[in-house]
């Protein structure tokens, strides 16, 4: 008859224990905090000249996130205000530009705003990209991976 060997493990020391669990709870929750503690990127809100020249567009909250619009264009205008006449959806091309919401849903995202954005002058939504530097912000939009970077001046 064949006796099988049994080896029993023998429980670490409590102290090592102890250590063990100290260190795994020490991991999650540095791991935990580490997006609490992440920077967000200083605040866009207020009004920007675009680099055109064209337009001042006001940045503003909207709930838990950031909005745009188009304060006042800096264009002669035809009799009547100028009017959305890009866009995709015949119902909208009546609509002033002035006072139009051209960004929503933007929230912070590393050291930018990310959200989405319209053009009155194509008439096409894109992925918007915020990126303020001191009184400068990149805007980048991308329709599929098409991308246009410009460079806006925060105003006063």
């Amino acid at each position: 008859m064949d006796v099988a060997r049994v080896r029993v493990a023998t429980p670490p020391a409590p102290g090592r224990l102890f250590l063990k669990r100290f260190i795994i709870a020490a991991t999650a929750a540095s791991i935990a905090a580490s997006p609490a503690s992440a920077v967000a990127p200083p605040s866009i809100t207020g009004r920007w000249a675009t680099d055109d020249g064209k337009a001042i567009v006001d940045i503003y909250a909207c709930g838990a996130k950031l909005c745009g619009k188009v304060h006042k264009l800096l264009i002669k205008q035809p009799a009547g205000g100028q009017r959305d006449e890009r866009n995709p959806d015949k119902a909208k091309r009546t609509r002033h530009v002035s006072g139009l919401q051209i960004y929503w849903d933007l929230a912070a995202d590393g050291n930018a705003w990310k959200g989405q954005g319209y053009s009155p002058e194509d008439g096409r939504y894109y992925k918007a990209q915020l990126t303020p530097k001191g009184n400068k912000m990149s805007m980048k939009g991308c329709v599929s991976v098409f991308c246009k970077t410009v460079t806006w001046t925060k105003m006063g």
